[in-house]
Protein backbone atom coordinates (compact mmCIF):
# COMPACT_ATOMS: atom_id res chain seq x y z
CA UNK A 1 0.00 0.00 0.00
CA UNK A 2 2.76 2.30 0.90
CA UNK A 3 4.02 2.11 -2.76
CA UNK A 4 1.00 2.25 -4.18
CA UNK A 5 0.86 5.90 -2.40
CA UNK A 6 4.32 7.05 -3.24
CA UNK A 7 3.65 5.71 -7.18
CA UNK A 8 0.18 7.71 -7.23
CA UNK A 9 2.07 10.75 -5.60
CA UNK A 10 4.78 11.00 -8.01
CA UNK A 11 2.57 10.84 -11.11
CA UNK A 12 0.62 13.72 -10.05
CA UNK A 13 3.44 15.72 -8.97
CA UNK A 14 4.96 14.72 -12.83
CA UNK A 15 1.86 15.53 -13.83
CA UNK A 16 1.63 19.32 -12.26
CA UNK A 17 4.85 20.10 -13.65
CA UNK A 18 4.10 18.75 -17.08
CA UNK A 19 0.98 20.79 -17.39
CA UNK A 20 2.64 24.41 -15.45
CA UNK A 21 5.47 23.52 -17.94
CA UNK A 22 3.58 24.33 -20.97
CA UNK A 23 3.77 27.56 -22.77
CA UNK A 24 0.51 28.89 -21.76
CA UNK A 25 1.96 29.10 -17.72
CA UNK A 26 5.05 31.58 -19.54
CA UNK A 27 7.96 31.72 -17.12
CA UNK A 28 9.22 32.67 -13.54
CA UNK A 29 11.90 35.58 -13.49
CA UNK A 30 15.55 33.92 -13.16
CA UNK A 31 19.02 35.51 -13.75
CA UNK A 32 19.31 39.14 -14.11
CA UNK A 33 15.67 39.51 -14.15
CA UNK A 34 15.24 37.24 -10.58
CA UNK A 35 18.45 39.49 -9.00
CA UNK A 36 16.05 42.81 -9.67
CA UNK A 37 12.94 41.31 -7.81
CA UNK A 38 14.97 40.46 -5.14
CA UNK A 39 16.18 43.94 -4.76
CA UNK A 40 12.78 45.26 -4.98
CA UNK A 41 11.97 46.93 -1.74
CA UNK A 42 8.28 45.62 -2.58
CA UNK A 43 9.40 41.60 -2.56
CA UNK A 44 9.64 40.47 1.06
CA UNK A 45 9.74 36.68 1.74
CA UNK A 46 9.99 35.33 -1.12
CA UNK A 47 6.88 37.62 -2.99
CA UNK A 48 5.78 40.86 -3.67
CA UNK A 49 3.87 42.80 -1.12
CA UNK A 50 1.17 44.68 -1.27
CA UNK A 51 1.32 48.32 0.91
CA UNK A 52 -1.19 47.06 3.39
CA UNK A 53 -2.11 43.50 4.55
CA UNK A 54 -4.15 41.48 2.22
CA UNK A 55 -5.48 38.31 3.07
CA UNK A 56 -6.87 36.44 -0.14
CA UNK A 57 -9.59 35.66 2.08
CA UNK A 58 -12.07 38.20 4.24
CA UNK A 59 -12.32 37.85 8.22
CA UNK A 60 -15.66 35.57 8.54
CA UNK A 61 -14.87 33.41 5.20
CA UNK A 62 -12.96 30.27 5.30
CA UNK A 63 -11.27 28.81 1.81
CA UNK A 64 -13.29 25.63 1.97
CA UNK A 65 -16.60 27.52 2.10
CA UNK A 66 -15.70 29.51 -0.92
CA UNK A 67 -14.77 26.93 -3.02
CA UNK A 68 -17.76 24.97 -2.04
CA UNK A 69 -20.20 28.26 -3.02
CA UNK A 70 -17.78 28.52 -6.67
CA UNK A 71 -18.21 24.94 -7.23
CA UNK A 72 -21.81 23.16 -5.74
CA UNK A 73 -23.82 25.63 -4.23
CA UNK A 74 -26.92 27.03 -6.49
CA UNK A 75 -25.74 29.62 -9.03
CA UNK A 76 -27.53 32.82 -9.66
CA UNK A 77 -30.28 32.49 -12.15
CA UNK A 78 -28.51 35.52 -14.42
CA UNK A 79 -24.56 34.42 -13.48
CA UNK A 80 -24.37 34.20 -17.30
CA UNK A 81 -26.85 36.61 -20.04
CA UNK A 82 -29.98 34.91 -21.41
CA UNK A 83 -28.57 36.41 -24.55
CA UNK A 84 -25.93 37.41 -26.67
CA UNK A 85 -23.99 40.37 -24.77
CA UNK A 86 -24.79 43.62 -27.19
CA UNK A 87 -21.28 44.39 -28.60
CA UNK A 88 -20.10 46.65 -32.28
CA UNK A 89 -17.14 45.13 -34.33
CA UNK A 90 -15.62 48.63 -35.06
CA UNK A 91 -12.75 48.59 -37.44
CA UNK A 92 -9.66 49.35 -35.46
CA UNK A 93 -7.21 49.45 -38.14
CA UNK A 94 -9.32 52.33 -39.72
CA UNK A 95 -9.42 54.17 -37.02
CA UNK A 96 -7.60 57.89 -38.30
CA UNK A 97 -4.18 58.43 -36.06
CA UNK A 98 -5.57 62.55 -35.35
CA UNK A 99 -8.29 60.74 -33.55
CA UNK A 100 -8.67 59.92 -29.46
CA UNK A 101 -10.43 57.05 -28.68
CA UNK A 102 -11.08 54.41 -26.18
CA UNK A 103 -12.84 51.49 -26.76
CA UNK A 104 -13.38 48.66 -24.55
CA UNK A 105 -13.24 45.04 -26.27
CA UNK A 106 -14.46 43.26 -23.30
CA UNK A 107 -13.31 41.99 -19.75
CA UNK A 108 -10.32 44.26 -18.92
CA UNK A 109 -9.40 44.32 -22.12
CA UNK A 110 -9.49 47.95 -24.03
CA UNK A 111 -8.00 50.23 -27.16
CA UNK A 112 -6.86 53.45 -26.25
CA UNK A 113 -5.49 55.80 -29.40
CA UNK A 114 -4.25 59.48 -28.18
CA UNK A 115 -2.07 62.07 -29.83
CA UNK A 116 -1.31 59.29 -32.70
CA UNK A 117 -0.36 57.00 -30.17
CA UNK A 118 -2.17 53.70 -29.62
CA UNK A 119 -2.10 51.40 -26.57
CA UNK A 120 -3.54 47.82 -26.19
CA UNK A 121 -4.37 47.23 -22.12
CA UNK A 122 -4.41 43.43 -21.02
CA UNK A 123 -5.79 42.19 -24.38
CA UNK A 124 -7.23 38.74 -23.63
CA UNK A 125 -9.13 37.82 -27.03
CA UNK A 126 -9.24 34.45 -26.76
CA UNK A 127 -13.09 32.43 -26.16
CA UNK A 128 -11.86 31.50 -22.70
CA UNK A 129 -10.32 33.31 -19.69
CA UNK A 130 -7.85 30.53 -18.44
CA UNK A 131 -5.46 28.24 -19.68
CA UNK A 132 -7.65 25.75 -20.39
CA UNK A 133 -9.94 26.17 -23.79
CA UNK A 134 -12.88 24.29 -21.83
CA UNK A 135 -12.96 26.16 -18.85
CA UNK A 136 -14.09 29.72 -17.88
CA UNK A 137 -15.40 30.44 -21.16
CA UNK A 138 -16.68 34.06 -23.00
CA UNK A 139 -20.34 34.73 -22.81
CA UNK A 140 -22.25 34.70 -26.41
CA UNK A 141 -21.66 37.85 -28.23
CA UNK A 142 -18.44 39.53 -25.39
CA UNK A 143 -16.09 37.32 -27.91
CA UNK A 144 -16.33 39.35 -30.78
CA UNK A 145 -12.62 40.69 -31.65
CA UNK A 146 -9.80 38.22 -32.41
CA UNK A 147 -5.95 38.94 -32.37
CA UNK A 148 -5.98 39.37 -35.86
CA UNK A 149 -8.34 42.76 -35.29
CA UNK A 150 -5.67 44.30 -33.57
CA UNK A 151 -3.53 47.40 -35.31
CA UNK A 152 -0.05 47.80 -35.11
CA UNK A 153 0.57 48.73 -31.50
CA UNK A 154 2.70 51.27 -30.64
CA UNK A 155 2.34 50.21 -26.56
CA UNK A 156 0.95 46.70 -25.26
CA UNK A 157 0.40 47.58 -21.98
CA UNK A 158 0.11 44.80 -18.89
CA UNK A 159 -1.10 45.15 -15.26
CA UNK A 160 -0.49 41.69 -14.06
CA UNK A 161 -0.20 38.48 -14.87
CA UNK A 162 -3.47 36.40 -14.10
CA UNK A 163 -5.08 34.94 -17.25
CA UNK A 164 -7.88 36.68 -17.67
CA UNK A 165 -5.50 39.70 -18.16
CA UNK A 166 -2.27 38.16 -19.78
CA UNK A 167 -3.97 36.21 -22.40
CA UNK A 168 -1.03 33.72 -24.19
CA UNK A 169 -3.01 32.99 -27.22
CA UNK A 170 -3.55 36.97 -27.89
CA UNK A 171 -0.30 38.22 -26.76
CA UNK A 172 1.67 35.50 -28.82
CA UNK A 173 -0.56 36.42 -31.73
CA UNK A 174 0.38 40.16 -32.02
CA UNK A 175 3.55 39.74 -31.57
CA UNK A 176 5.02 40.80 -34.41
CA UNK A 177 2.40 43.98 -34.67
CA UNK A 178 3.68 45.65 -31.15
CA UNK A 179 6.37 47.95 -30.53
CA UNK A 180 7.18 47.97 -26.83
CA UNK A 181 5.79 46.28 -23.82
CA UNK A 182 5.28 47.65 -20.44
CA UNK A 183 4.37 45.53 -17.88
CA UNK A 184 5.37 45.19 -14.02
CA UNK A 185 8.34 43.67 -12.47
CA UNK A 186 9.21 40.14 -13.25
CA UNK A 187 6.17 39.50 -15.68
CA UNK A 188 8.99 40.40 -18.64
CA UNK A 189 9.78 36.61 -18.32
CA UNK A 190 6.61 35.44 -19.58
CA UNK A 191 6.72 37.37 -22.66
CA UNK A 192 10.39 36.72 -23.50
CA UNK A 193 9.42 33.19 -23.16
CA UNK A 194 6.69 33.96 -25.96
CA UNK A 195 9.40 35.50 -27.98
CA UNK A 196 8.71 38.71 -27.23
CA UNK A 197 12.65 40.37 -27.10
CA UNK A 198 14.40 42.12 -24.13
CA UNK A 199 14.67 45.21 -25.68
CA UNK A 200 10.93 45.18 -26.51
CA UNK A 201 10.26 45.18 -23.00
CA UNK A 202 9.48 48.50 -19.97
CA UNK A 203 9.61 46.28 -17.00
CA UNK A 204 9.56 48.20 -14.13
CA UNK A 205 7.62 48.63 -10.55
CA UNK A 206 5.59 51.40 -8.37
CA UNK A 207 6.78 54.98 -8.83
CA UNK A 208 8.81 54.29 -12.49
CA UNK A 209 7.93 56.79 -14.68
CA UNK A 210 9.38 56.46 -18.78
CA UNK A 211 8.57 59.23 -21.14
CA UNK A 212 6.92 57.98 -24.52
CA UNK A 213 6.38 59.02 -28.00
CA UNK A 214 4.53 62.33 -28.67
CA UNK A 215 5.20 63.96 -25.28
CA UNK A 216 3.45 61.12 -23.40
CA UNK A 217 4.28 59.74 -19.96
CA UNK A 218 3.78 56.66 -17.98
CA UNK A 219 3.83 55.84 -14.39
CA UNK A 220 3.52 52.60 -12.33
CA UNK A 221 1.50 53.30 -9.33
CA UNK A 222 0.48 50.59 -6.73
CA UNK A 223 -2.53 47.73 -7.26
CA UNK A 224 -3.67 45.67 -4.29
CA UNK A 225 -4.01 42.72 -5.67
CA UNK A 226 -1.54 39.21 -6.48
CA UNK A 227 -0.08 37.35 -9.11
CA UNK A 228 0.63 34.10 -10.80
CA UNK A 229 -0.20 31.89 -12.80
CA UNK A 230 0.15 28.36 -10.89
CA UNK A 231 0.25 27.64 -7.42
CA UNK A 232 3.11 29.78 -6.46
CA UNK A 233 1.56 33.45 -5.73
CA UNK A 234 3.15 36.77 -5.89
CA UNK A 235 6.49 36.25 -7.84
CA UNK A 236 5.98 38.73 -10.38
CA UNK A 237 4.34 42.44 -9.75
CA UNK A 238 0.81 43.99 -10.29
CA UNK A 239 0.43 47.45 -10.93
CA UNK A 240 -1.69 50.32 -11.89
CA UNK A 241 -0.72 52.84 -14.22
CA UNK A 242 -1.12 56.63 -14.98
CA UNK A 243 -1.02 57.77 -18.86
CA UNK A 244 -0.58 61.14 -18.98
CA UNK A 245 -0.57 63.37 -22.52
CA UNK A 246 -0.12 66.84 -23.45
CA UNK A 247 -4.15 67.49 -23.31
CA UNK A 248 -5.02 64.63 -20.22
CA UNK A 249 -4.76 62.43 -17.43
CA UNK A 250 -5.95 58.91 -17.95
CA UNK A 251 -5.49 56.22 -15.11
CA UNK A 252 -5.23 52.64 -15.88
CA UNK A 253 -6.75 50.81 -12.66
CA UNK A 254 -6.00 47.15 -13.63
CA UNK A 255 -7.51 44.94 -10.42
CA UNK A 256 -7.43 45.99 -6.81
CA UNK A 257 -9.11 45.58 -3.81
CA UNK A 258 -9.76 49.32 -1.84
CA UNK A 259 -6.74 51.16 0.18
CA UNK A 260 -5.76 54.40 0.76
CA UNK A 261 -3.37 54.39 -2.32
CA UNK A 262 -6.20 55.33 -4.70
CA UNK A 263 -6.18 58.91 -2.61
CA UNK A 264 -2.54 59.03 -2.50
CA UNK A 265 -2.38 58.56 -6.57
CA UNK A 266 -5.74 60.91 -6.48
CA UNK A 267 -3.37 63.57 -4.89
CA UNK A 268 -0.46 63.02 -6.31
CA UNK A 269 -1.26 62.85 -9.85
CA UNK A 270 -5.02 63.95 -10.23
CA UNK A 271 -7.63 64.92 -11.26
CA UNK A 272 -7.72 62.39 -13.77
CA UNK A 273 -10.30 63.03 -17.33
CA UNK A 274 -10.78 59.60 -17.28
CA UNK A 275 -10.18 56.75 -15.11
CA UNK A 276 -10.66 52.87 -16.05
CA UNK A 277 -11.14 50.70 -13.45
CA UNK A 278 -11.99 47.44 -12.32
CA UNK A 279 -15.83 46.87 -11.42
CA UNK A 280 -17.10 43.02 -11.35
CA UNK A 281 -16.13 39.62 -10.39
CA UNK A 282 -16.48 41.02 -6.74
CA UNK A 283 -17.30 39.01 -3.62
CA UNK A 284 -17.09 39.82 0.18
CA UNK A 285 -14.59 37.11 0.73
CA UNK A 286 -12.25 38.37 -1.98
CA UNK A 287 -12.77 42.22 -1.23
CA UNK A 288 -9.17 43.03 0.00
CA UNK A 289 -7.63 41.92 -3.89
CA UNK A 290 -11.21 42.64 -5.55
CA UNK A 291 -13.15 45.99 -4.79
CA UNK A 292 -16.77 46.00 -3.96
CA UNK A 293 -19.16 48.24 -5.70
CA UNK A 294 -18.91 50.68 -3.07
CA UNK A 295 -15.63 50.72 -3.00
CA UNK A 296 -14.90 51.40 -6.68
CA UNK A 297 -17.02 54.48 -6.05
CA UNK A 298 -14.84 55.82 -2.75
CA UNK A 299 -11.84 55.09 -5.32
CA UNK A 300 -13.34 57.31 -7.97
CA UNK A 301 -13.76 60.06 -5.63
CA UNK A 302 -10.43 59.57 -3.76
CA UNK A 303 -9.20 59.74 -7.45
CA UNK A 304 -10.40 62.68 -8.81
CA UNK A 305 -12.12 61.62 -11.34
CA UNK A 306 -13.86 63.43 -14.19
CA UNK A 307 -15.04 60.77 -16.21
CA UNK A 308 -15.63 56.75 -15.10
CA UNK A 309 -15.09 53.70 -17.77
CA UNK A 310 -16.18 50.59 -15.55
CA UNK A 311 -14.15 47.50 -16.90
CA UNK A 312 -13.92 44.06 -15.48
CA UNK A 313 -17.14 42.89 -16.29
CA UNK A 314 -20.04 41.34 -19.21
CA UNK A 315 -17.20 38.54 -20.21
CA UNK A 316 -16.56 35.70 -18.14
CA UNK A 317 -18.45 34.83 -14.86
CA UNK A 318 -15.27 34.76 -12.08
CA UNK A 319 -17.88 35.23 -9.05
CA UNK A 320 -21.01 34.78 -8.11
CA UNK A 321 -23.29 37.32 -8.98
CA UNK A 322 -25.60 38.43 -11.76
CA UNK A 323 -23.54 39.48 -14.62
CA UNK A 324 -25.07 42.63 -15.62
CA UNK A 325 -25.05 43.13 -11.59
CA UNK A 326 -21.90 45.27 -11.41
CA UNK A 327 -23.08 48.09 -14.09
CA UNK A 328 -26.60 48.13 -11.76
CA UNK A 329 -24.70 48.89 -9.25
CA UNK A 330 -21.99 51.20 -10.32
CA UNK A 331 -24.48 53.48 -12.10
CA UNK A 332 -26.75 53.68 -9.50
CA UNK A 333 -23.89 54.37 -6.57
CA UNK A 334 -22.25 56.60 -8.89
CA UNK A 335 -25.25 58.32 -9.72
CA UNK A 336 -25.58 60.01 -5.98
CA UNK A 337 -21.92 60.65 -5.78
CA UNK A 338 -22.45 62.98 -9.19
CA UNK A 339 -19.48 60.79 -10.97
CA UNK A 340 -20.03 60.82 -14.70
CA UNK A 341 -20.09 57.11 -15.43
CA UNK A 342 -19.42 55.86 -19.43
CA UNK A 343 -20.85 52.49 -20.13
CA UNK A 344 -19.90 51.92 -23.89
CA UNK A 345 -21.26 48.40 -25.26
CA UNK A 346 -18.25 46.38 -26.73
CA UNK A 347 -16.39 47.76 -29.49
CA UNK A 348 -18.37 51.21 -28.95
CA UNK A 349 -15.81 54.44 -29.94
CA UNK A 350 -15.79 56.86 -26.94
CA UNK A 351 -14.36 60.28 -27.96
CA UNK A 352 -11.82 60.98 -25.55
CA UNK A 353 -12.18 64.69 -26.68
CA UNK A 354 -15.70 65.09 -25.71
CA UNK A 355 -17.20 66.36 -22.42
CA UNK A 356 -20.60 65.19 -22.75
CA UNK A 357 -20.14 61.26 -23.94
CA UNK A 358 -23.74 59.55 -22.84
CA UNK A 359 -24.52 55.54 -23.69
CA UNK A 360 -27.57 53.81 -23.16
CA UNK A 361 -28.19 51.24 -20.54
CA UNK A 362 -27.71 48.19 -22.32
CA UNK A 363 -27.24 45.70 -19.58
CA UNK A 364 -30.92 45.98 -18.90
CA UNK A 365 -32.21 44.41 -21.92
Amino acid sequence: MIYIIIAVVVLLVAAYFIVTGQEVFGEAPKGKRLERVKQSELYKNKQFQNLSYTPSIAEGYGMTTVLYDFFFAKKHPLLKPLKPVPSFHTDLKSIPKNEDVYIWLGHSSYYIQTDGVSFLIDPVLSTYGSPFKFFNKAFAGSDIFKPEDIPDIDYLVITHDHFDHLDYPTVKSIKDRVGKVILPLGVGAHLERWGYKENQVIEDEWGASFDLKSDLKITFTPARHFSGRNVKRNGTLWTSYVLETPTKKIFLGGDSGYDTHFKMIGEKYGPFDYIIIENGQYNEAWKYIHGLPEDVVQACLDLKAKNVIPVHSSKFALALHAWNEPLQKITSLGKDKNLHILTPIIGETVDLNKTDNQFKVWWED
